[in-house]
């Protein structure tokens, strides 16, 4: 499907009612029955171990049933407390139907067993997993010829990996000042701090021939000195993991910077610049800036390309430099959407004509901004990128992903072990020295090698699929900005959406009409949360399923109060409380777009709500 064709969503996933059932259970059987065949045609002239007469003795027999009982009861806990992300009644967590490929072709290589760590364990599904390295490469709009990616567990352990680039790299100056030193004659420890990526990766090639000396005076042999690497920023509405990364990398958590947000919870550019001159102003430099696509708690697109023309910026005027990283675990995938048939960047008046004409999105959906649009194509410019398929590529856990734009990169972090390949051997085999893991699932990449092979990582493929949820998303705003307040039984309810989504992440909160306490608002919306999730018993009972999430003046600022001052909730209310909990639905479900669906989904979910209200209503009144 790499030309233009007509990808009929439908026919991808099992379907919220199994409709597609008949297919799935015949394509998974074959495949089973494929495996069990390659078992016996191993070597056919050996005789069979387990024989009939042994299968029919009492102790075979009441093993398999133990099997049989035992899997019933994880059957029935399954069906009993998970949650059906496969339902468009689910707007909870970053999860929805999986593709049914996908799930295939995780199911087909699961029986296989490899480990994409080993090469002699995986002569299968180690290429798939650089095919799809390159996928990303394609996807972020790198020169293949140059950069490289690959699947990792998840979006952490790409965010380590990302992490571990930076802090490598930005030591290798300092090393060959102890080493080779008249190869960065005249320049100053600032300066060497303050080195562009590029030209680090044209220093290091100048000493391969001695490259394990070098390595032994970076921060691999030394550790992390103080005051050489500098700190880390990200911005408010960063993923958790990022500290976490900072700990294990002996980065310290006192060197990560937080960039409050705006009103629309992007990164403050101007903010982030005044920091970055006030830290050159004591000497401090900066190792990396990480700009999030797609945040998690809000779906919000940090301005990348104001990123990268800021470090263009301060490199010319002020010889400051930094790594910059772009956290697109949830959003990467979206880039699919941008990219015409033969993987274009399409102009943005194209990319919105393509939209609607093609019905990606309905005329009335005004999607992608022009500051969104210009985040997306700088993408291209950063040094690497996080990127999970179990997100938005729909493919099963766990799969995470990471792409850089120069694969020079990788000397800075690779290991070698005898066991597991031999230096100098072909690409696939050296995958384990490049990679947090030490052992991965192969199944894994053939899942998403299987959902990339159907589906193309252009607008008439994931964008297409990516494009029915951003229009679930914005449809789902539009009914929240339309309804502004129900009534209760006579007592009017407020109802305000956080900001119009980058993506189709949609934050709201419910008050009281007249109520200024901002305690028993955040109560009350708990409580419906509470009704509305997991925590309100089995979840088949559940007319919906939502998220939530609170957004503390720590962690943000002032940036919730836009939403709190909406609802009715004074300044001083906010500055005492300084705490906001709002619901949040993300809707990956692609089946919001049909003007059918969306519109007895979203009557349900009113109903739902009002429902909910009227039975906690009184208690806060």
């Amino acid at each position: 499907m790499d030309k233009k064709e007509n990808l009929k969503i439908d026919a991808l996933f099992l379907g919220p009612k199994s409709e597609n059932a008949k297919f799935f259970k015949e394509t998974l059987l074959d495949f089973v029955n494929e495996h069990i065949y390659w078992r016996r045609d191993f070597h056919p002239e050996d005789e069979s171990i387990i024989s009939i007469h042994e299968q029919n003795e009492r102790d075979f027999k009441e093993t398999e049933n133990k099997i049989q009982e035992v899997l019933r009861e994880l059957s029935s806990k399954l069906k009993t407390t998970s949650m059906p992300w496969h339902s468009p009644r689910y707007l909870g967590h970053m999860n929805a139907d999986i593709l049914m490929p996908s799930i295939i072709g995780y199911v087909t290589a699961m029986l296989y067993n490899p480990n994409n760590v080993a090469y002699e364990a995986s002569t299968a599904t180690s290429p798939m997993e650089l095919e799809v390295g390159q996928d990303f490469v394609k996807l972020m709009g790198f020169d293949p010829a140059k950069a490289w990616g690959h699947i990792c567990t998840d979006g952490s352990i790409a965010n380590i990996e990302g992490l571990w680039y930076a802090r490598n790299i930005c030591s290798i100056p300092h090393a060959v000042k102890a080493v080779k030193p008249e190869l960065v004659e005249g320049k100053t420890d600032w300066e060497l701090s303050n080195m562009k990526i590029n030209e680090i990766l044209n220093l290091a090639d100048k000493v391969k021939d001695i490259w394990d000396d070098v390595r032994d005076h970076s921060v691999r042999g030394t550790g992390v000195i103080p005051g050489q690497l500098g700190k880390w920023i990200v911005p408010q509405s960063k993923h958790y993991s990022w500290v976490k990364s900072c700990d294990i990398m002996g980065i310290g958590l006192n060197n990560v910077i937080d960039i409050q947000v705006n009103d629309n919870f992007r990164m403050d550019i101007d903010v982030l610049e005044k920091t970055i001159l006030e830290l050159a102003g004591q000497k401090i430099p900066v190792l990396g800036v990480v700009g999030v696509i797609g945040s998690t708690e809000e779906g919000a697109v940090d301005e990348m390309h104001k990123i990268v023309a800021l470090r263009e910026k301060l490199e010319k005027e002020h010889g400051i430099s930094f790594y910059i990283h772009a956290d697109a675990a949830y959003g990467g995938y979206t880039r699919a959407i941008f990219l015409d048939e033969e993987y274009n960047f399409m102009p943005l008046k194209t990319l919105k004509e393509r939209l609607h004409h093609e019905n990606i999105l309905k005329n009335d959906v005004d999607w992608p901004c022009e500051s969104v649009y210009s985040a997306y194509k700088a993408l291209s410019e950063v040094n690497s990128i996080t990127i999970d398929p179990h997100k938005m590529g729909y493919v099963p856990y766990s799969a995470g992903g990471i792409v850089v734009r120069d694969k020079r990169m990788l000397d800075a972090i690779s290991f070698f072990a005898a066991y597991v390949f031999e230096k100098g051997s072909d690409a696939p085999a050296l995958l384990g020295s490049y990679i947090m893991e030490g052992s991965k699932a192969g199944a894994t990449a053939a899942a998403v090698w299987t959902a990339h092979r159907v589906i193309p990582l252009n607008i008439s493929g994931y964008g297409r699929l990516i494009g029915a949820s951003i229009e679930g998303g914005h449809r789902f705003y539009q009914k929240l900005e339309s309804i502004y307040e129900l009534d209760i039984d006579g007592t009017a309810v407020r109802l305000e959406a956080l900001c119009k989504p980058d993506f189709n992440i949609v934050d709201f909160a419910f008050n009281i009409k007249g109520n200024t306490d901002l305690e028993k608002m955040n109560a009350l919306n708990k409580e419906l949360y509470d009704l509305s999730s997991y925590a309100s018993g089995p979840v088949l009972k559940n007319d919906f399923i939502t998220s939530n999430t609170s957004f503390a003046h720590e962690d943000y600022g002032d940036a919730p109060f836009v939403l709190a001052g909406k609802l009715g909730i004074p300044k001083e209310e906010w500055d005492n409380v300084h705490s906001l909990r709002v619901m949040r639905a993300c809707i990956l479900t692609p089946y919001f777009m049909f003007d059918k669906v969306s519109k007895d989904y979203w009557h349900n979910y009113v109903e739902s709500m009002r429902h909910k209200l009227k039975e906690i209503l009184p208690k806060y009144l």
